[in-house]
Parts: structure tokens; C-alpha cells; sequence
């Protein structure tokens, strides 16, 4: 099989994991998805332009596309007034937001208040019944780009990384790698599957779960315990330490343009990260100390799986939630001796009374900006096996380069 059959599989396998229409064979969907896929990238061209919003037809779709440059010069366009601009901006927003289809009605208004003439592309199939309206919203987001508001996203950072040969930084980068695969195979056994994704920043890497809600980003954080576990047992174990970065990491909800870059001729299988979340990861992780696991402070409405419903979730009642999803890894086995209870906390200063509270920090960029964050603690009990410390306690903080806010 050459190279470029090989992409197109893995490309398609990463589809079939979608509901699919009921009474077709998957043969079938294979072809139809290839078949939507090529009507879609004769009007990407190459990456010049990108689909804004569609809406299905009977044997086909509606859809806006338009050159890129269009996401600014529709709300910067000169001589705009300031509050014309802000609202062209939240329309902008709202539409990339919307991660499946508009009505009819909602697509002609929008091409209407952006100036674009649909396309129509027919198809040889119904949309709905040829793969089903989710699975066509996955395809075309390939060649668009979204606004994701809620998902969590994880930052590891290499400790002295960039003081290391080549050869040594090839050696830690392997070795975290071996650290999130062990971890992800860990939650499997209990049949928590993440469907994540990661980019590298070159001395670490950007984590997240390409699935979206409140039990997905308690997914990611659980693997995120168990990554820095494996690193730190892999720090025991290494016959020379240079051989396992010593990590520092970072955890926040937040919002994200979420897009795909051109690999050759071709939009990449897979999307990339920027905005508010990972440029607040970035300086929040500038400030951490070796072995430190820092919370960003984040207030979000986040999508419950079960029920469908919005809530919103605030980073302390985050972590008690991940609580409870960790009793069932209890039994689990960590280098050989199972586990017998995962304490996962944010610390805090001992009151008059004995108790604990919850510092809040403040940290201030290079801009003068103030990032609010929370200093993250994880203990990992095992049966036959010396405790998993991670993170760094309250008293361990004082050369923390953030004040406390909030104690």
C-alpha cells in the first residue's frame, strides 16, 4: 500500500467512528464520504478559501464559501463604527460557534449579512441518509474554521529543555510520548476512551480531547494524572535523568479557534489550537515551577452528555467533579501495585480553625496582563507500592512568582 493510500485510510477510519445511517454498508459510506470530500476541496482551492456555513438540500448542499481574508475584512473593514464592528464580530463568532448545520432561513440571512453567493454542490445521495447530517458536518469542518467555547486543554513543558543537546531533547520528547500512550492505555482498560489530540510546542506538548463536554474534560484531566504518574515512576526507574524530562504542566477551559493546515495538497486528518486557551496556558506554564501543576481559573458553560442540558462549570466545582469518576480507577496497576485511591485537590492555607482554603494567585505576563490560576495537587495511593506525590504543596510555593489573591 504507498503512502499516500495509507493517509487516505487512516484519514476515512477516523469517519467510520461516527453513527452511521442505518442500512448502508460501510463500503458504501466510504465511497460517499470520498465522493463529498472531493466536491469540497475543488472549492477549497488549495486553501484559498473556506466554507462559512451550509444547510442541506434534498440531493446536495447549500453552501457559503468565500476567500479567508474575508474573517477580517468583514469586521475591520474600513470606515466601520466601533459598535458595527463589535457586532459584526459576535455574528462572526456565533457562526463559527455553530458546529452543525443552519436552517434555510438562518443560512439566507447569513449569506445576506455577509455578502457571499451560496454554492451548490449536488451529491448522488441525500445528505441525511448518505451519512448522516453529524458526519457531514465533520468533513466539511476540515475546510472551515470553529470557535470551540468549553473545551479543557492540557499543557506539558519540559523543565531546562532548551539547555539539552539535540540528541537529548530527541531522547525527552520520546519518552513523554511513551508517557501519554502508557496513560491513554491505563484509562482504556477501564474503557474511558479519549479521543485526544496533541501538537508539539518543542519542548512539550498541547493535549486535548477532541471530544467535547463536562465528562470529556474530566477525561482529559484523568489522563493528565496519569501522564505525570508514568513520568514520575519513568524519573525513578531512568539509569540517567536526563534521560525523562522533569515536567511542569497546565490545565484550562477556555475558548479556541479550532482549524486545519495544508499538508501537501491537502488539509491535514487532524485540527490544530489557537486562541484565548492555549495563549493563557503559554503564561501560566512561563511562570510554573519544575514539578508544578497549575489550574487556570475559568468559569464556562460546558455540555452534559447525558442530559444535553448547558452548565456552567467553575474551576473548583471542576475539580470536585473529577472526584468521583477517579473511585472507579481504584484497583488499577501502577509499576505493578494497584491503586487504591487517587486524591486530587487545588491546596490552600490552614485557617484559625484547622481547615483548609483554596489560594487563588495571580500571575502578570510580560504585558502587564493578570492571569488568575490555582496551584493543583495529586496523590496516588497504591496497594503494594511507595504513594505518587504530584505537584508541589502550599508550603513548597514560596518562590512561586504570583501573589496570592484569594486565600
Amino acid at each position: 500500500m504507498s503512502e499516500e493510500s495509507r493517509k487516505r485510510r487512516s484519514w476515512l477510519d477516523g469517519f467510520m467512528a461516527y453513527a452511521l445511517p442505518t442500512g448502508l454498508a460501510e463500503a458504501q459510506v466510504r465511497d460517499n464520504i470520498v465522493v463529498l470530500d472531493q466536491l469540497l476541496y475543488a472549492l477549497w482551492n488549495l486553501g484559498e478559501n473556506l466554507v462559512f456555513a451550509w444547510t442541506p438540500q434534498p440531493q446536495g448542499l447549500s453552501l457559503l464559501v468565500a476567500p479567508h481574508p474575508l474573517l477580517t475584512e468583514f469586521t475591520q473593514a474600513a470606515g466601520t463604527a466601533a459598535a458595527e464592528v463589535q457586532r459584526r464580530a459576535q455574528l462572526l463568532d456565533e457562526l463559527l460557534a455553530h458546529q452543525n448545520h443552519l436552517s434555510a432561513e438562518q443560512f439566507a440571512q447569513t449569506a445576506t449579512e455577509l455578502g457571499i453567493t451560496p454554492q451548490h454542490i449536488s451529491l448522488p445521495f441525500a445528505p441525511d441518509a448518505g451519512l448522516g447530517l453529524d458526519l457531514v458536518a465533520a468533513i466539511i469542518a476540515r475546510y472551515g474554521i470553529r470557535l470551540v467555547e468549553d473545551r479543557a486543554v492540557i499543557l506539558f513543558d519540559a523543565v531546562g529543555f532548551s539547555l539539552l543537546s539535540p540528541l537529548q531533547q530527541v531522547v525527552q520528547l520520546n519518552s513523554l510520548s511513551c508517557s501519554v500512550n502508557a496513560a491513554y492505555a491505563k484509562l482504556l482498560d477501564r474503557e474511558i476512551n479519549i479521543n485526544f489530540a496533541r501538537t508539539t510546542t518543542g519542548d512539550g506538548f498541547y493535549i486535548w480531547n477532541r471530544m467535547r463536554g463536562i465528562e470529556a474534560n474530566v477525561e482529559l484531566y484523568q489522563l493528565l494524572q496519569f501522564i505525570l504518574a508514568d513520568n514520575a515512576l519513568a524519573r525513578e526507574r531512568a539509569s540517567r535523568p536526563d534521560s525523562v524530562p522533569l515536567l511542569r504542566a497546565a490545565f484550562h477551559v477556555g475558548s479556541h479557534y479550532e482549524f486545519y493546515q495544508s499538508e501537501g495538497l491537502n488539509p491535514t486528518s487532524f485540527s490544530y489550537l489557537v486562541g484565548q486557551v492555549t495563549i493563557e496556558l503559554a503564561r501560566m506554564i512561563d511562570r510554573a515551577l519544575p514539578g508544578q501543576i497549575l489550574l487556570g481559573k475559568f468559569s464556562t458553560l460546558m455540555r452534559d452528555e447525558h442530559s444535553g442540558e448547558e452548565q456552567r462549570i467553575a474551576s473548583i466545582d471542576f475539580v470536585e467533579r473529577t472526584r468521583r469518576p477517579l473511585k472507579a480507577l481504584n484497583g488499577l496497576s501502577l509499576a505493578g501495585a494497584e491503586i487504591d485511591e487517587i486524591a486530587c485537590y487545588l491546596t490552600g492555607r490552614r485557617n484559625a480553625q484547622g481547615e483548609f482554603g483554596i489560594s487563588e494567585f495571580e500571575i502578570l505576563d510580560k504585558h502587564g496582563r493578570a492571569h488568575r490560576v490555582y496551584n493543583a495537587k495529586i496523590n496516588i495511593h497504591r496497594r503494594a507500592g511507595e504513594p505518587i506525590y504530584l505537584g508541589l504543596r502550599e508550603e513548597d510555593l514560596p518562590a512561586f512568582p504570583a501573589p496570592v489573591t484569594v486565600c
